[in-house]
């Protein structure tokens, strides 16, 4: 779990090239203040890692690549952010600031594309302030959404509705349906089944990480709105597993999490094979963990290897 949370810490930091303070890091991976600087320590031994105005930064080295954007390209930016302005009630402070980089960047070979940029940015900077209230909780739970997203996390959600879920989030952005652009959504999997939602964030009162993981599939295909031409599919991330079993009833632990059809033949030495695909999730993990003795995973050689490293965390938490 450790170095999950060391690795969670430097993508967070590289989302947030301005840095960030401890006690929102600690928010951002939902662990207490006082644990982040063993974090920082741990990740600061791979990356150069430093604190400056009380953010914690990591420092871009001299051969790191830097993005330059060409006066269309950089133009091509301001004009849609232009058109976000206009076209959305929320506004987002990250817009802004990333329009004033662009900008600063600039200066020297496109002064007026730069501080009409600036003036873009100053009228965004308006907007938020104009509707603080609704545009902090949005950008509030927007960032909490993309922290799932970029970490892997579970995130849950509560709804307007009162409704309480909890989403594994695959994609945030627009989508376009009967023609029509709609809101910000994010769309991800509820979590234990296989059903894919969309969300319009303005919906949602309130999102919280949790230390549960997920993986996005590599097979998934792309989200289709006309039901009638939809193929089937599975948009779970699943494991292939083969285990060997000591006792038939083991299997019963597993009655709880989505899998598919199970499989069971005996090998040649007589032992009882068992072959089912199942959600890959930290449920899986703590099942087979609860069999004990009982069942041992066969295949495949990636997640036996996931799985000893689970029970090497736990053991060495206890050392």
């Amino acid at each position: 779990m450790k170095g999950e949370r060391v690795a969670q810490l430097e993508l967070l930091l590289r989302s947030h090239p301005e840095g960030l303070r401890r006690a929102e890091i600690a928010r951002r991976l939902g662990v207490h203040r006082s644990t982040i600087s063993r974090y920082v320590e741990d990740l600061s031994e791979h990356i150069d890692v430093y604190e400056e105005n009380n953010l914690i930064k990591i420092r871009q080295k001299e051969d790191d690549e830097n993005i330059a954007l060409s006066i269309y390209e950089s133009l091509a930016f301001n004009l849609s952010a232009e058109i976000l302005i206009n076209n959305s009630e929320i506004q987002s402070p990250h817009l802004a600031s990333g329009l004033r980089k662009i900008a600063m960047n600039m200066r020297s070979y496109a002064p007026k594309v730069s501080d009409n940029m600036l003036m873009v940015a100053e009228k965004i900077d308006q907007e938020v302030q104009k509707n603080r209230g609704k545009n902090s909780k949005y950008n509030t739970i927007l960032e909490v959404l993309i922290d799932a997203w970029v970490t892997g996390r579970i995130v849950r959600i509560e709804l307007n509705n009162g409704d309480e879920i909890e989403l594994a989030p695959y994609f945030i952005g627009f989508r376009d349906e009967n023609k029509t652009r709609q809101p910000i959504s994010v769309t991800g999997r509820l979590r234990h089944t296989k059903e894919i939602i969309t969300l319009d964030i303005t919906k949602i009162v309130s999102a919280t990480l949790l230390d549960e993981t997920y993986t996005i599939p590599d097979n998934l295909k792309p989200f289709k709105m006309d039901k009638e031409k939809e193929d089937s599919y599975d948009a779970i991330d699943m494991v292939p597993l083969k285990l060997e079993l000591q006792e038939k009833s083991a299997l019963n632990a597993f009655r709880n999490i989505v899998h598919g059809e199970i499989s069971i033949s005996k090998d040649q030495g007589n032992k009882l094979i068992c072959s089912f695909e199942a959600e890959n999730s930290i449920e899986l993990m703590m099942k087979i963990f609860q069999c004990g003795k009982s069942v041992k995973i066969i295949s495949p050689d990636s997640y036996r290897e996931k799985y000893l490293d689970y029970l090497n965390q736990i053991i060495s938490s206890y050392n």
